[in-house]
């Protein structure tokens, strides 16, 4: 496996949000966008080491160590079942790895407070195959994220704000505008279709301002014209200095949109680097059978 540290020449170092800003759950703590693990105003890089993660005695990642810079995307490929979802999830600090560890600025996320903790969750933003939206208008979905963010002072007045002016928050508006769906604000999102209301998701995750944003299978029931807005607000993202992880079962995208491609097989991590070296020479056998649809599980 080549060295996870090769990055493509793509790549722009530049300048979170917690579950709510994707699935629409939250821990139920609100808070204003405060400093990281370590102190810094915004994430450094998330760093898996040698992790491994199973369920109920079922090994599913075994010895994952990778890296993740904010200003790049990279794309994780693999078979259904190779645990694509557990990695995204590790990512996210949903789950704690039973083996291993995982550094964002250097520093085990593990060890530190709840409180701490929850402060980086915040600036991690996820979408997930299915968009899980509220019975509301698309507006007040894509504001959700903000909102839970806010101290209790400051949701009073975004809701009274809310009240008294018709106009849509400015950071919201950019969101809606990024997936092109300015049109649909004051829209019900239970009127949507499918690829409009995985727009709305990613608009919601986009609002909350992440550092780093994990798509797990975005376009994988939507339409060519609703995955070319998703992946041109990807391309977005990582120009505005997010780290944008993605796992797809589609080749072609993780060529068009991806700086680095992993490919995961087993559990384990059999290949990183750039993409278009992966996908035109990729060092390990295994890569290239499977890119080239060869492995067949």
């Amino acid at each position: 496996m080549m060295p996870e540290s090769e990055h493509s020449s793509r790549q722009t170092r530049a300048t979170g949000t917690e579950r709510s800003c994707s699935d629409g759950t939250t821990n139920g703590v609100g808070a204003d966008r405060a400093t990281g693990v370590g102190g810094a105003d915004t994430l450094g890089d998330i760093e898996l080491s040698a992790i491994s993660h199973g369920f109920e005695g079922t090994a599913v990642l075994r010895e994952i160590t990778l890296s993740i810079s904010r200003g790049e995307t990279l794309a994780v490929i693999g078979p259904s079942g190779t645990g694509k979802t557990t990695l995204l999830r590790l990512l996210s600090l949903f789950d704690r790895p039973n083996d291993g560890t995982v550094r964002i600025d250097g520093r085990d996320v593990w060890s530190v407070s709840e409180r701490d903790r929850l402060i980086v969750r915040r600036r991690i933003g996820m979408v997930f195959q299915k968009a899980n939206l509220f019975d509301a208008s698309v507006r007040r979905n894509v504001e959700y994220g903000q909102h839970i963010r806010r101290d209790w002072w400051g949701r009073l007045t975004s809701w009274v704000s809310r009240l008294t002016s018709a106009e849509t928050n400015p950071v919201v508006a950019d969101a809606l505008a990024t997936v092109g769906i300015s049109a649909l604000a004051t829209q019900r999102a239970d009127s949507l279709s499918g690829g409009e209301a995985q727009r709305v998701a990613f608009a919601r995750a986009l609002a909350c301002d992440p550092d780093f944003l994990l798509l797990d299978e975005p376009t994988s029931d939507l339409d060519p014209r609703n995955t070319a807005v998703i992946e041109g607000a990807i391309d977005t993202a990582r120009a505005q200095g997010l780290g944008v992880v993605i796992a797809t079962h589609d080749m072609h995208q993780a060529e068009r949109i991806a700086d680095r491609v992993a490919v995961l097989l087993d559990g384990r991590l059999i290949e990183v680097g750039p993409a278009e070296r992966v996908f035109t020479e990729p060092t390990d056998p295994r890569a290239r059978k499977f890119i080239d649809g060869e492995l067949v599980y």
